[in-house]
């Protein structure tokens, strides 16, 4: 029986998919005892992690593997003044040994902050200094331990500092050190309610929001892995994302580990659709989540067979109809889109046996959801509303945020009224399938409609022509508000009026009337957050 079953009550109909999940958890869960040493004391042997890299290193740790060296981590980081409550930031990529970490951090009551390898000098600076860090484990690659130095010299902070490699002046050699901790752990006291995790949003204006989850969150991921990406006992699981993202947490250990499914990490820098699926095949793979932008390299370079595939997903992004298209007649899977927030876990997802190109899905059992107008009523089918979580009983409910870093004013504004506001519009259809309209703030107002920038972009990437686009509003005396397009061409094209007028006659004949392009825009990239995500409002010039 997969552990997660020992903490939830769970309800399916004949076909086995979920109608209903409530959590039952003790006050002092904690997903580094409770379930990693579990699993290790009944089932030592079982795989939990899969490990591979680009010059053909590999490791496959059990559960017995995962147990003994987060307890050595765990008592090398208590060694060094870490204990219940203090901050501790992971730049690790996907090197194994953030497993051990995270797991460590847990079971000593520590708050773990994942960042990616590509933050600068100056973003360390803001969240070092935000959250206070008292120890940093680091890669040593990309110039990782350069830039936290220099950070550290802007700052005044002297935190710990431990780097995988050896021979970086100031850090200690943390594979060394690991490799002479010693083995035994007694269980430290901690609460599900304390902060367990803290991710730096990459918010399109301002600065990223601190946003804390609890001990209780690896828990809500139960639905994000067994019942969304298909993560069943026994088979191998692989998303791909660095681990300094919350997708990370989403696809690289809770739910899986709950589900009894292992998980695939493949080390990389850059990406090859090639030698992804080689190692999809290789370890047989039995379910995979990647990125709309993963699936477009691997349309487009000819998918070939892999026959331990059973299950395939996708969330961060639009997916465009063509690729969700080819990659079913190629790879015979329906892609499986999925919602939620760094500051949850999966809201919605498209579930069951069918799946519904470019919708939504249906809300996740596990919460009460609804679309919402301004002053908080529902709003009626077919109609753009406010997606809401409404919670369930009294309190908080496990998965949605904890709290803002030092910011209650930010964590009253989401909470306001009761419900928690993910700023994100959305319609449902006669079948009570959600679809994607846009941010609030980034809706188009043109002629008296409004219009979602995904609805038009979704298109602009059908075009040949088109290897990235945003869409914004731009002032108009007509229409108050006319449809740009910022376009990078793709490789192979340059920018001209004649390009320009074929995008525009493509695409218009393609969208209802009052979502028509009435501007292109050629440039050579977009402006993103560090995590990828095109800054509209830096496209509007704010």
């Amino acid at each position: 029986m997969s552990v997660y079953k020992r903490f939830c009550h769970e309800v399916t109909d004949e076909k086995g998919e979920l109608k209903s999940l409530t959590l039952d958890y003790p006050e002092n869960f904690n997903f580094g005892y409770d379930v990693v040493d579990a699993i290790a004391a009944e089932t030592p042997e079982k795989r939990a992690l899969v490990w591979c890299n680009v010059e053909g290193e590999e490791h496959i740790f059990t559960f017995a593997d995962i147990k003994r060296q987060s307890d050595r981590m765990a008592n090398l980081l208590r060694a060094g003044g870490i204990g219940r409550g203090d901050r501790v930031m992971l730049i690790l990529k996907r090197h194994y040994l953030y497993w051990f970490a995270a797991i460590a951090l847990h079971k000593l009551g520590a708050v773990a902050i994942p960042a990616t390898h590509m933050l600068t000098a100056s973003d360390l600076c803001y969240r070092l200094k935000a959250a206070k860090v008292q120890a940093i484990l680091c890669t040593g690659q990309d110039q990782v331990p350069r830039r936290v130095r220099e950070a550290l010299d802007q700052t005044g902070l002297a935190p710990k500092l431990w780097c995988v490699e050896p021979g970086f002046p100031g850090f200690a050699d943390l594979t060394a050190a690991l490799a002479r901790a010693g083995e035994g752990l007694e269980r430290q006291p901690t609460l599900a309610a304390d902060p367990m995790l803290i991710y730096f949003t990459s918010g399109t204006t301002g600065y990223p929001k601190g946003v804390i989850h609890d001990f209780a969150y690896p828990l809500a991921h139960i639905v994000t892995a067994r019942y969304w990406q298909q993560a069943q006992e026994d088979g191998l699981h692989f998303t791909v994302a660095e681990t300094g993202w919350a997708k990370a947490s989403w696809g690289k250990l809770y739910g899986q580990w709950l589900a009894g499914c292992a998980v695939m990490v493949y080390d990389f820098d850059n990406f090859d659709p090639k030698q992804l699926t080689q190692v999809i095949n290789k370890y047989g793979v039995t379910s995979f989540c990647a990125p709309p932008t993963v699936y477009r390299y691997l349309v487009r370079k000819g998918i070939p067979d892999m026959p331990s595939l059973r299950h395939a997903s996708t969330a961060g992004e639009m997916l465009a109809p063509e690729v969700f298209r080819r990659f079913r007649e190629r790879a015979g899977l329906s892609l499986r889109e999925g919602y939620g927030q760094t500051e949850t876990t999966l809201l919605m997802a498209n579930f069951g046996e069918e799946a519904v190109e470019g919708s939504m899905g249906t809300p996740s059992p596990f919460y009460h959801i609804e679309l919402q107008d301004k002053e908080g009523d529902p709003v009626p089918q077919g109609q753009i509303g406010e997606v809401v979580v409404i919670p369930r009983g009294e309190g908080r409910q496990p998965g949605i945020l904890a709290g803002y870093l030092d910011n209650e004013e930010q964590y009253r504004y989401v909470w306001r009224g009761g419900v928690y506001h993910t700023g994100d519009a959305a319609w449902m259809d006669e079948n009570g399938r959600y679809w994607f309209h846009g941010r609030f703030d980034d809706i188009i107002k043109t002629g008296g409609y409004r219009v979602g920038p995904y609805e038009v972009e979704n298109v602009l990437l059908e075009h040949p022509a088109v290897a990235e686009c945003g869409v914004i509003g731009v002032p108009d005396p007509l229409r108050g508000q006319a449809i740009k397009a910022v376009v990078v061409p793709g490789a192979g094209y340059l920018p001209s009026r004649e390009l320009e007028l074929e995008i525009k006659e493509f695409c218009n004949q393609r969208l209802a009337e009052y979502k028509w392009v009435r501007i292109i825009e050629f440039v050579t990239e977009l402006p993103k957050t560090i995590s990828g995500k095109v800054r509209k409002a830096a496209l509007r010039g704010e």
